[in-house]
């Protein structure tokens, strides 16, 4: 069977982190196979201008598990605000709230963070809250919902959070499992070139 999110991270050659742990273990599939999937994937590859715009805006897309229309309309947002444009886009992604979620420890990927407010276990300023695609503000406070904190994905979170260090726009009470947006995101390190992302919906 294909592990679809692995072949997409070797189609974009980079490691966006969707697997969760596996992609922090040598199980890492950049560490076994770091090269292009298929019969072809260890030829050198040459790829136009547009081409490589096109693949950056793709990581940013499968990394955040966007659709394109999701992604078009938050460059819409950001280029229409004052300020640097790549700038806004990235702080517009990272102020979804499955990313928030995700940034804060209390779930090992965005995809997990998406299914856990889908499903009702995240709470937002103490009520469930269930829309991924919401946009956190300063002062807003995300939490693990007291009656989901006995199922499995969150019995040991506390403990595997001992470690975790968040980002320094959020901080995380790691006994309670509550979090809180402290300010908006700033200098968070993504793994594309968001000038290229830009560039592309730019033209």
């Amino acid at each position: 069977m294909f592990n679809t999110k692995e072949k997409k991270e070797r189609s974009l050659g980079a490691n966006l982190f969707l697997k969760a742990h596996r992609c922090n273990s040598p199980k890492c599939v950049h560490t076994r196979k770091g090269y292009r999937p298929g019969q072809h994937g260890q030829a050198r590859h040459s790829v136009s201008d547009y081409g490589q715009l096109l693949n950056e805006k793709q990581k940013v897309r499968v990394s955040y598990g966007l659709r394109e229309s999701s992604l078009a309309r938050l460059f819409r947002t950001a280029s229409k605000n004052p300020g640097n444009t790549a700038n806004l886009f990235v702080q517009l992604l990272e102020r979804r709230i499955d990313n928030a979620v995700f940034r804060m420890g209390l779930a090992p990927s965005r995809a997990v963070a998406r299914q856990f407010i889908s499903h009702g276990h995240i709470m937002l300023n103490g009520r469930k809250h269930t829309i991924p695609s919401y946009e956190v503000h300063v002062g807003d406070k995300l939490s693990v919902r007291p009656q989901s904190r006995n199922d499995a994905a969150f019995k040991e979170l506390s403990e595997s959070l001992k470690k975790y260090e968040t980002p320094a726009w959020l901080r995380l009470d790691r006994e309670k499992l509550e979090g809180e947006v402290v300010s908006l995101p700033k200098d968070q390190e993504v793994p594309f070139d968001v000038n290229l992302v830009i560039d592309y919906y730019s033209k």
